[in-house]
């Protein structure tokens, strides 16, 4: 089950089992508050774009019967996410596809999603910009391969009217995303910042949007902050981790 350098770490809250190697890919605190943001429906279908080892998605599994389809780039973290489906023995409710994110419909239908999640990469791409020196560091975190433009895109094309597309990012593109969520008809309808801890700036942005929805009823969600000020998770991301 596992290969070299790859380790298997839990989250407790959700029992759930998933395969990392520190050489590719490990999830963050990020697709724990991406799994648990989403208003999130009992039936249906789920698609997570840029999936990486297939975290979110996983982590969704325990919250829903809707079916999960995953659609990873990179062949060694898709492998990954599929040894994790097996570990926790949910191939009936979760598929792993190697996919890149521009050749989605010609394995998906237009207009068939309820919810669209995304974790993308976060950083712009420029000949000048500091990447990673290891390539699968660089190709989860810079836009080498697939753009805000293409990720909203694509589950603007997915999603079906009134279906949610949600997404974390960073609060520095805040402006640039709702601009770009509107210009794919995506209605932004929730938004949250999340902060290191109290009396820092915002370092996570949490955004969700309905497909065709209506531009009234724009909520900010209370702040929430992943560590107190004694150094330990919040209450809130304990909660997330482990469980009540």
């Amino acid at each position: 089950m596992l290969r070299k350098c790859e380790r298997i770490d839990q989250l407790y809250a959700e029992d759930i089992q998933i395969i990392q190697s520190s050489e590719v890919f490990s999830f963050s605190i990020d697709a724990v508050l991406l799994a648990n943001f989403p208003h999130i429906q009992k039936r249906g279908q789920i698609i997570d774009l840029c999936a990486g080892n297939g975290a979110v998605g996983l982590f969704l599994s325990r919250k829903t019967s809707a079916k999960i389809d995953q659609i990873e780039l990179q062949p060694r973290l898709a492998d990954m996410g599929k040894r994790s489906i097996q570990l926790n023995h949910l191939e009936n409710q979760l598929t792993m596809h190697e996919l890149d994110l521009k050749d989605t419909f010609d394995h998906f239908k237009a207009d068939s999603a309820d919810l669209v999640v995304c974790n993308p990469p976060y950083f712009k791409e420029s000949p000048t910009s500091k990447k990673n020196p290891n390539l699968h560091l660089a190709i989860a975190r810079h836009e080498i391969h697939a753009t805000l433009e293409d990720v909203v895109n694509v589950a603007a094309k997915l999603l079906k009217m009134n279906g949610r597309f949600a997404l974390v990012h960073r609060p520095d593109r805040f402006l640039e995303i709702i601009d770009c969520l509107r210009a794919h008809r995506i209605a932004p309808k929730r938004i949250q910042f999340v902060y290191p801890k109290p009396g820092k700036e915002a370092n996570v942005l949490l955004i969700e949007g309905i497909k065709d929805g209506k531009n009234e009823g724009l909520r900010f969600l209370p702040p929430l902050y992943t560590y107190d000020q004694s150094g330990n998770y919040s209450s809130a991301l304990q909660e997330m981790l482990y469980g009540n």
